[in-house]
């Protein structure tokens, strides 16, 4: 097994900190209290290259994989950005690329990828509802046939980046559950206009991630041509899971980038702090040591997601890695911004150090983009071979 990084990837990470570096914490700060969208951002990371690491060379991508993403956004994330970075990465290559490079047709390809990768065309996936939650299977929003396309009918929530989305990936039943034979048959992906007639969104009101808006969206009659079915008809549920189980390396990156960035804002810091006399605080093990384990911890959960990571770019099955990967760094992140709010004091609790912002944004990924409960019943059942406890 290889733990070198090439050439290639050396300079990479090099440019995505130095690119991240220019957008750093207070950067951060001042979207996070305008509650916007970091365009400045996205469009520099875009302009380096690196919003296409990992899609096609012909769209103008890298053409790279997605151990060369997590690394791209690690680096970015413990420059500035913090967990909340990652979603820029899920909405767009994850949300928009993975499913147009792997399911798209030619046509779809050659209209949106390199709009994506130019960072001039934004997107969005419209998976969770209010009675379905974790249970994707028992999403209830519909698209009957009409013509050659279809009419969509439906409600989902926590839908992230809507407002500042011009495409949405929307997953949708295209036969009803109660005909399908099996609950993963009869689910279909479209990738439509967010600004169409019948689809309407409001914005939630949350604790964290401000700088990309969490939705409630309807539709209510909502038309689909034929050219925006994404992949097969009714077989949408395992092309979904190529985009959810990639989501979850990108979601692992942004938080061991968060926590990094929050082990480091501590640490220097409490190198300067002195309250006793003219020892710094950090030469207190007791401030010392619980850095040292959430060090520890985050190094752990890097090495998993890369391995995911890896996999994946092989082609070989890696959705165990991947949640334990998320699972663990979800944890991680947390006691490490925890811990580095501590080590803060006061100071910790101010706006102006940033690892408030931090621990916000940090608190969403213990559910999301899956919960902590159903990675355990994922281990459970599939990795011990465990019967179904839910």
């Amino acid at each position: 097994m290889d733990f070198q990084l090439s050439e290639e990837q050396r300079l990479m990470i090099e440019t995505a900190s130095r690119v991240g570096a220019e957008f750093g914490p207070d950067y951060w700060r001042e979207q996070d209290a305008k509650k916007s969208f970091p365009t400045e951002a996205w469009a520099g990371i875009c302009e380096s290259g690196l919003g296409g690491v990992s899609l096609p060379e012909e769209y103008g991508g890298s053409g790279l994989g997605m151990l060369d993403m997590a690394l791209v956004v690690e680096a970015l994330s413990a420059a500035g950005g913090g967990a909340t970075l990652a979603q820029l990465f899920m909405i767009n290559p994850i949300f928009g690329g993975v499913a147009l490079a792997k399911f798209g047709t030619k046509a779809q390809k050659d209209a949106m990828l390199p709009a994506l990768i130019q960072g001039k065309l934004n997107f969005c996936m419209a998976l969770t509802e209010p009675n379905a939650g974790s249970n994707s299977l028992e999403i209830r929003t519909f698209a009957h046939a009409d013509g050659q396309g279809w009419r969509l009918k439906g409600q989902k929530i926590w839908i992230t980046g809507v407002p500042d989305a011009q495409k949405m990936l929307v997953v949708a039943r295209t036969t009803r559950l109660e005909e399908a034979g099996r609950r993963t048959a009869g689910i279909s992906l479209f990738l439509i206009d967010v600004d169409r007639e019948g689809l309407s969104h409001q914005p939630i009101e949350k604790v964290g991630t401000n700088t990309l808006a969490s939705s409630t969206v309807y539709f209510d009659d909502v038309r689909i041509e034929p050219d925006e079915l994404i992949g097969t008809l009714d077989g949408g549920w395992h092309q979904l899971l190529d985009v959810l189980n990639t989501e979850r390396i990108v979601t692992t990156a942004g938080l061991v980038g968060a926590g990094s960035l929050a082990i480091r804002l501590a640490v220097d810091y409490a190198k300067d702090r002195k309250v006793f006399g003219d020892k710094p605080v950090a030469a207190y093990q007791g401030v010392q040591f619980p850095l040292a384990q959430a060090h520890a911890e985050l190094q752990c959960a890097r090495l998993m997601n890369l391995k995911a990571a890896s996999l994946c770019d092989t082609g070989l099955p890696y959705g165990s890695e991947a949640n334990i990967a998320k699972l663990i760094a979800a944890q991680a992140a947390s006691h490490a911004i925890e811990r580095s709010m501590q080590a803060m004091g006061g100071m910790g609790y101010a706006k102006e150090y940033h690892v408030e912002r931090l621990w916000r944004d940090a608190r969403l990924f213990r559910f999301a983009p899956v919960s902590e409960e159903m990675v355990l019943n994922f281990i459970a059942m599939h990795d011990l071979g465990m019967p179904k406890s839910y």
